[in-house]
């Protein structure tokens, strides 16, 4: 079951007020981007959250999953809890770095 667009834009609603927040359809789900960094994975209905050290205590008693098959275990967002989830996002936002773009590869 893929991610509806009213969801991702829910997620995007709850954590409003913490930065440029954009969306991005991405293999079938999205990444969710906020300050051109990218915060959020929305899969399948469910806002996963790479598991760093900075979210270990804040996280703690969160559920966790993977996203897609071959992927790291992640912390599972409860994006109904819009307080939590703007900490959270305020937490990455200060250690995720910005994507750098990728550069075009040059015909020969």
């Amino acid at each position: 079951m893929a991610t509806s667009v009213e969801f991702i834009e829910f997620v995007c609603e709850q954590i409003r007020g913490t930065g440029n927040i954009r969306y991005k359809k991405m293999f079938g789900e999205y990444m969710v981007w906020v300050d051109e960094k990218p915060i959020l994975l929305v899969c399948d209905d469910t806002v996963y959250v790479k598991m760093l050290p900075v979210l270990d205590e804040l996280m703690i008693n969160a559920d966790k999953g993977f996203p897609y098959g071959g992927a790291k275990e992640h912390y599972i967002l409860d994006i109904d809890d819009s307080e939590t989830a703007r900490r959270v996002v305020e937490e990455l936002l200060q250690v995720v770095p910005v994507r750098k773009p990728r550069s075009k590869k040059k015909k020969v």
